[in-house]
Formats: C-alpha cells, sequence, structure tokens
C-alpha cells in the first residue's frame, strides 16, 4: 500500500473508493446477518483485492466467497483459509483445486450434476485427500442448480459421500431477486432461498447423508432476509460498494455507493449539449443495467469531485476512451458550465464490471487530513 496526494495529482480516468462508505456497508450487513444468528461469508469477486479482503474478513483467514481460481490462489497466499469457489466446477480444474487445498487452504467447489460429482470423486482419490464439493441449487429458476426435490439431489449426495470426496452441504443464490425491487419483494425471495435450502438439507439428512452447511445468498435477499433459520451462511459480495442498479431496486442510497470513476472534462459539443470526458468504456464498462428501471442512469451518474451528483447528469453514451456526458433525456435541469480540465466523478452502473477495468483503487481514506492510499487490485481466472 502506497499513499500520495490529493485527487488534482492522478491521472484520469482511475478508480476511487471512499473507505467510509465501505466499512459502513460492511458493517451494515454483518451487523444484520449476525443479528439473524447466521455467518457472513462475503464474496470477494468485485474487490480483487487484499487491502479490502482484510476489511472484510475477521482476522484476514475468512470465510470468504470467490469466483475464481485466482481469486482463490491469491486469497489463500495472503492467509485467507476457508474459501468456496462458487462457479460449477469442471474436472480440468480439479488439480489446481486440490493444489490451492494443498498449500492449507480450505477450498471448496459446488456442483449440480453426478457427472461434477464422479469427477470430484476421482480427483479426491488421485490426490489421496478428500475435496469437499456443496451441492448447487436452483431455488427460482436464475441460472444452474438441483431443484430441492430433485431426486438427483440425494443421488448427487450419495455419489460425493460415498465416493472419495466430501459432502460438505449445499448452496444456493436468488439471482431473480435482481430482477424486482422494494424490501418487501427482495424479502420474498430471501424467503424462497431459504425454504430450497433447508428443504435439500433436509432431504440429504433423510437419506443418511450429512449436510453441515446450508449456504444462501445474494446482494438484495441478504439485507432483505427475514428468517434465517436452518441457514448456516449468508453470502453477497458488491454490498461492500454497491452501486447503481443496486439503488435502483432499493438496496441502498446512492449516498451509499463507495466506488466512482475519476475523470477530466476533454471538450464540448456545446449545440448538442454534451459535455466530452476522458472515461469511455473501457474505463466505465458497457453495462446499461438500468436501463429497465424506474430511473435509468446511462452508463453512470456524474458527480462533482466531492461525491454531490448534479441534477440529472449522466453519461448518455460512450466510446472507447470519451465519455459523453449529458442532462438525462426528459429532464428540465440546466446543463451546467464544466470547463475543460474540470474534475468529475462518476457513479457506476454495476461495481463488478466497473472495477474490473483497473489496477488499483485510490482510496479516499476515513478520518480528515490523511493521504490517499493506494490499494492494489487483480484480475484473471
Amino acid at each position: 500500500m502506497t499513499e500520495h496526494g490529493p485527487l488534482s495529482d492522478l491521472q484520469t480516468p482511475t478508480l476511487l473508493l471512499d473507505e467510509s462508505r465501505m466499512r459502513r456497508n460492511i458493517q451494515r450487513l454483518e451487523t444484520h446477518v449476525s443479528g439473524k444468528g447466521a455467518l457472513l461469508r462475503p464474496h470477494l469477486k468485485t474487490a480483487k483485492s487484499i487491502d479490502v479482503a482484510k476489511a472484510l474478513l475477521a482476522g484476514g483467514t475468512g470465510p470468504a466467497t470467490v469466483s475464481t481460481l485466482a481469486e482463490a490462489e491469491v486469497f489463500a497466499a495472503a492467509g485467507v483459509r476457508d474459501i468456496v469457489y462458487a462457479v460449477g466446477i469442471t474436472p480440468q480444474k480439479l488439480r489446481r483445486v486440490a493444489e490451492i487445498r494443498e498449500r492449507g487452504c480450505d477450498l471448496s467447489v459446488i456442483l449440480d450434476s453426478a457427472e461434477q460429482a464422479r469427477a470430484v470423486s476421482e480427483a479426491s482419490r488421485q490426490a489421496g485427500k478428500s475435496i469437499p464439493a456443496l451441492i448447487e441449487l436452483d431455488c427460482d429458476g436464475h441460472r444452474s442448480g438441483i431443484d430441492p426435490g430433485d431426486p438427483a439431489l440425494v443421488e448427487v449426495g450419495r455419489i460425493l459421500d460415498e465416493g472419495a470426496a466430501e459432502l460438505r452441504g449445499v448452496l444456493t443464490h436468488a439471482g431473480e431477486s435482481y430482477e424486482v425491487s422494494g424490501h418487501e419483494a427482495h424479502s420474498d425471495f430471501a424467503e424462497r432461498e431459504r425454504r430450497a435450502a433447508v428443504l435439500a438439507a433436509e432431504t440429504l439428512r433423510s437419506a443418511g447423508l450429512p449436510c453441515p452447511v446450508v449456504s444462501v445468498g445474494s446482494t438484495p435477499t441478504a439485507h432483505a432476509a427475514q428468517d434465517l433459520t436452518g441457514v448456516t451462511e449468508v453470502r453477497a459480495g458488491v454490498y461492500v460498494f454497491f452501486d447503481l442498479f443496486q439503488a435502483g431496486i432499493g438496496v441502498c442510497t446512492i449516498d451509499d455507493i463507495a466506488l466512482s470513476v475519476l475523470t477530466t472534462v476533454v471538450g464540448h459539443q456545446r449545440d448538442k449539449g454534451w459535455i466530452i470526458t476522458d472515461a469511455g468504456w473501457m474505463a466505465l464498462s458497457q453495462d446499461k443495467g438500468t436501463s429497465r428501471q424506474q430511473v435509468d442512469q446511462g452508463l453512470g451518474l456524474v458527480c462533482d469531485p466531492s461525491g454531490k451528483p448534479y441534477s440529472d447528469l449522466i453519461v448518455i453514451k460512450a466510446n472507447q476512451e470519451h465519455g459523453i456526458v449529458s442532462v438525462r433525456p426528459g429532464s428540465s435541469s440546466a446543463l451546467p458550465e464544466l470547463p475543460v480540465g474540470t474534475l468529475l466523478r462518476i457513479l457506476p452502473v454495476h461495481a463488478c464490471a466497473t472495477a474490473g477495468n483497473f489496477g488499483v483503487y485510490n482510496v479516499l481514506p476515513a478520518g480528515s487530513g490523511v493521504s490517499l492510499k493506494t490499494w492494489q487490485r487483480f484480475s484473471g481466472w
């Protein structure tokens, strides 16, 4: 971690992280989940940073969730000892999984088929040590997983338990909660998620199979869960930073968003009502996830250097290295006078996609009179 001067010394575009907001977001979910009697297993896929992980993980050792084996390797090397790799496992990756485990990290995998279960059992036999696996459940038709009532659940469990692998438990993700808005709707999805996971766990146990871990989670359902009876852990990731999409579905407010892209005004097309910046889609991403929401934030909401949003000023479109800023269509707000050289901050539509374009976080530290910090990010699979 290094330290350097104020925002005006930074080359744009660059990524900013408000540490105070980040820590507030972390504490909010920790308090909620622990109050419901469950363990929080943060997802590190957005962060991809050892420094952020230190802020998230008690003692820096876990538990944690990752979405790439590159993440598992980096965090394991930094001392994280309890990790779930939450993307369906393939046979080609199992030797790498075994190697990470051999270095002292309790890395578990997820799967939803007999084919995968046999591969994990065979890899465990070859390694001479059990590789733990969680069975992925489909609780809402969003993506992958076994229906909790499908007989295949017990079949897959038996392959793991009777083979050389370890049946660690069940895991589900209510991804469809991103398609609804408001606390009540997210609470309904959280209960659907919980019921699916608990039903599957009871089914496995009734069949004489172990199911010590019952894992649920998405950022919307984690915040809205009212009852976590039968659940052992909750996973969430983007809550650390939040973004305009999460604000648009009512999980957070604009003031909770901890990430922004610092950019500079490089020109104008005054007859079109455009302000041109040096942050194009290579910096902001091309995610337009709010386009179906009540308020379309384009490719990002424009703020002044302190982080205060301008009235209805958004990035309406972008080229590779140019962002086009204008007043939101249909708004009566006036275009502000922003001369060439003016610094702006753009709040991201999707924190994961935006952060992935940068190699460092320029951290606005908690507390006044403290220099900016640089926290490294990494990427890859």
